[in-house]
């Protein structure tokens, strides 16, 4: 077992196309990675803004005329 997971982990440096897909999908991940915070961070943003505006509305409802 040890010896296969060795040759995997060597099998980069001996076929250069492969280290180069790698290195590839590496990038592509820490992009997806990246767009996934901020997506996040914006629905965060939204979500507080929306709840600010139900608040807002349910104060304004409740008040005595």
């Amino acid at each position: 077992m040890a010896k296969a997971l060795i040759g995997h982990l060597n099998s980069d440096l001996r076929d250069p196309r492969l280290a180069v897909e790698n290195a590839r999908l590496r990038n592509r991940v820490a992009e997806l990675e990246s767009l996934v915070l901020r997506l996040s961070e914006e629905n965060d943003k939204l979500m507080s803004a929306r709840a600010a505006e139900i608040l807002t509305a349910d104060a304004q409802e409740m008040q005595p005329a």
